[in-house]
Parts: structure tokens; sequence; C-alpha cells
């Protein structure tokens, strides 16, 4: 009877060290992730922490608008468990083909329930309204230009994303609930915090102007009470009439600091600067290091507004 006894705990011991070690199995086992660009791993990494293994697909120094995947990004996402859409241009031509390629993998849309705007806009707003906007022969089409996929430029809009990333971790890892929750709610305080911040940072400075070659800024200009002008319309460089006519806006609206990424050519932005006087400043919407970036670009803009 006592060997009975003995063998049946021994075997309890056992079942019970053996699921033990499933479930941390499980809960070290890393769910692979794929997101469209930088700034997504950055918050991905805020709410899945170390339980994903997280791939970019457009690298440094790429651009979104004209990306295309290499052979080793399509075979890395025959593997991958969940994707992360933002709404980036080369989504609406490979999204399709991701999934018919791995029909496993989930794809979250984490701009679900984020109303868009027109990407190029030149309609007067604030202060600014006592400056002639720039006109170019192009302008008749503002009102159809496609949406503005720069919606993790805004706070506000990145804790949207944020609810969207936490329900699709907790779909491919529901074990891990509790931790990811957790990561969430603090990453909506970092959030919220940057968001006080930047306000305080603007308050004073409502409809200020400011003068980018690509308009990312669109949506971090909103955000703050700010003016995006751009010198790039519908993707293509402005004629030289145009760089003329823009050279007159920005000497009437006191603009001395023209705002360039590295995803794009600067030749045309540095034409202007030369004109009228002023300097050239980086500001990387693509950035990893999501918070920072932020940051850095607030304090060049606060700098430069007039």
């Amino acid at each position: 009877m006592k060997k009975w006894i003995m063998t049946a705990l021994t075997i309890l011991t056992i079942g019970f060290g053996m699921l033990v070690s499933a479930q941390n199995t499980i809960a070290d086992e890393k769910i692979s992730v794929v997101v469209s660009i930088p700034p997504q791993k950055y918050f991905v990494e805020a709410i899945g922490g170390p339980h994903v293994d997280i791939s970019v697909m457009v690298s440094p120094g790429q651009a979104p608008e004209i990306f295309e995947p290499g052979p080793a990004q399509m075979k890395q996402l025959a593997a991958t468990k969940v994707y992360f859409a933002i709404g980036v241009p080369f989504e609406s031509v490979w999204l399709g083909k991701f999934s018919a390629m791995n029909p496993g993998m989930a794809v979250v849309h984490t701009d679900a329930g984020i109303e868009k705007k027109p990407i190029h806009r030149h309609e007067d707003q604030g202060p600014a309204s006592r400056i002639r906007k720039p006109v170019f022969d192009h302008h008749h089409h503002h009102d159809c230009g496609e949406d503005d996929p720069h919606i993790w430029l805004s706070p506000s809009l990145v804790m949207t994303q944020a609810k969207a990333i936490l329900a699709g971790l907790i779909q491919a890892s529901p074990g891990l609930q509790t931790e990811f929750e957790a990561n969430y709610t603090a990453f909506i305080k970092q959030l919220t915090d940057l968001d006080a911040e930047l306000r305080q940072l603007f308050a004073d400075n409502a409809g200020g102007l400011f003068l980018v070659f690509h308009p990312s800024w669109g949506y971090f200009a909103d955000a703050y009470d700010l003016t995006q002008v751009s010198i790039e319309f519908d993707g293509k460089e402005p004629k030289a009439k145009d760089i003329k006519t823009l050279i007159t806006y920005a000497r009437d609206a006191g603009i001395q600091t023209i705002f360039v990424q590295p995803q794009f050519s600067t030749q045309q932005a540095e034409i202007i600067a030369a004109e009228i006087k002023g300097s050239i400043v980086h500001a990387d919407p693509l950035a990893e290091n999501w918070t920072e970036n932020i940051r850095s670009v607030a304090m060049s803009l606060k700098g430069a507004l007039r």
C-alpha cells in the first residue's frame, strides 16, 4: 500500500513538473512579429516586453511610399505569427500577398478607428490666415489628395494604436494577458505625460508656421495647434516658379528653418534655405527611438516657430 502511494505521488510530481515546464516553455516562447516601420517596433516592445521577436520591413533611410520587400523578408513572413499594419502606402500593395503566403498570420490594423486627413492641405487657419498661402499649378488637386499615413507622430493617436497592439498580442498569447495589460497601462501613462509636456511646450505658439520638405508632421501639427507648410506636393518636387513662390512665402512668414528627412533629397530645400538665408534641420519621422525623437523634433520646432 505504502509503495503504491509513493508511486502515485511520484507520478503526480512528475506530471506537475511537466505541466509547469510546458507552461514556462509557452511563456518563454517569443511571439514572432513583423511591423511596417521602425516606430512600431518601439510601440510593440513597450507592450510585449521580452515576449516579442520583432522584425521591421522598412529599414532606416528607406521610404514607405516606394518600399518593396526583399526575398529574405518574404521568407521571414512565412513564419510570422502577427503582422501589425499601420496604413503606410506599400501595405496596400503587399499585405494581401503576405496573407496569401501565410494564411495563419494574424494581420492587425493598428490604424483602425483613426480618421485620416488628406496628406496635402493648404487651408488658412489661425494667425497664419494673415499670410497668403503659396498657390501652385497643381493646387486644384488638394481636395482629393491621398490620406496622410503619418499617424504615429501624434502621441494621442499612438494611444489608439497601442490598444490595437494590446489586443493583437493577447490574441497571440492569452497566457500573457496580465503582463501585456500592465505594460500597456504604463505605456499609456508615458504617452499621456508626453502629450501634456508638448501641449505646455507649444502653449504660446498657436498657429505657428513651420516649413517641411515632405508633409510628414501634419497630425503632430494638428495636435499642438501648429501649421505645417510643405515644399513637396502630391509626391512631386516643386517646379522652378513654385520654388520662387515658396521663397516669397517663407520671407513674408518670417520662416528661417526648413525641416527635411533622410528618406528624401534635400536639394530643393537647400535652394530655398539659401535664398531666405535660413537653415536646414533634420527631423526623421521614422526614427525607432520614438519618444526621444518626438521630444527632439518638438524642441527644434519650438526654436523655429515665428
